[in-house]
């Protein structure tokens, strides 16, 4: 299950436990999300012998960051974004190219080649603007053709490559499936900004802070609350629950990453006129 059915039922931490609170901002949770896609199996299986692509996004640039050592500007890796209270996309000049890595080197070639070579131990690493509680990941699309999940979703199913989807928790919604059916490009009338569709990935591993946790460290790591003000906002509070020596190094690790800076929006996105 997405969640273990302990984190949600239980009234209180388990016999012999140790617990621990800790407050992850969007950005600092998108570089824990970053180091635990790169620690999965899978993924190191792919890196070293195979291929991954980290096609775009801001999750995922801290992803590539962490899977190949480079600085990505997160900002100008993003295709669709919400900023300025508005869904925009970033301007094509400024859009980066996502990041084919095949044999542990970046190679440079189309996401859309790279994909019909795939075979089933290659790994495809696609963020997500939706997640439930049911693991169900969703993407907004702004493109009537499905953009770049609508055009290698159907390849990766039916190949049985791996789909993998970093998402925040602070993107948790009720139902992706019913969400899905609310929205459309030629549904939706008015718009702040581009209209969009969504696209359930019911096929996707999602990793978001907890499953991170848990590949990283071992804990167990319950969403308890959301929210912040003045530059906290969209944060996480999550309780770290296991063996001390396993809450003593998430604690650690979540420390190390604390004042990890917030992704600025594109420059070349014009703020929209009041």
């Amino acid at each position: 299950m997405f969640y273990e059915v302990s984190s949600l039922s239980e009234e209180g931490p388990s016999l012999g436990s140790t617990c621990a609170a800790v407050v992850l901002t969007p950005a600092e949770s998108k570089r824990l999300i970053g180091k635990g896609v790169a620690a999965l199996p899978e993924v190191k299986r792919a890196l070293n012998q195979g291929t991954v692509i980290v096609a775009r996004g801001t999750t995922n640039a801290f992803v590539a960051e962490e899977l190949i050592g480079i600085v990505v500007p997160k900002a100008e890796y993003a295709a669709g974004i919400i900023t300025d209270g508005r869904l925009r996309v970033t301007p094509r000049g400024v859009m980066l190219k996502p990041y084919v890595i095949r044999q542990g080197q970046v190679v440079d070639e189309a996401l859309e080649e790279a994909v019909r070579g795939f075979d089933a131990e290659d790994v495809f690493i696609k963020g997500a603007n939706a997640v439930d509680i049911e693991g169900n990941a969703g993407i907004l699309l702004g493109g009537e053709t499905g953009g770049t999940i609508g055009s290698v979703l159907s390849i990766l199913i039916s190949r049985g490559s791996y789909l993998i989807a970093p998402v925040g928790l602070e993107k948790l919604i009720p139902s992706v499936i019913q969400a899905a059916s609310k929205v459309g490009i030629r549904r939706v009338k008015y718009s702040m900004g581009m209209k969009v569709g969504l696209m359930p990935l019911v096929t996707a591993k999602v990793i978001t802070e907890t499953q991170a946790l848990k590949v990283l460290t071992g804990v167990t790591a319950t969403h308890v609350a959301s929210g912040g003000i003045g530059g906290s906002e969209g944060s996480v509070v999550l309780v770290l629950e296991g063996a001390e020596e396993a809450v003593e190094r998430a604690y650690r690790l979540v420390e190390a990453i604390k004042g990890e800076a917030a992704v600025p929006k594109p420059s070349a996105v014009p703020v929209p006129a009041s």
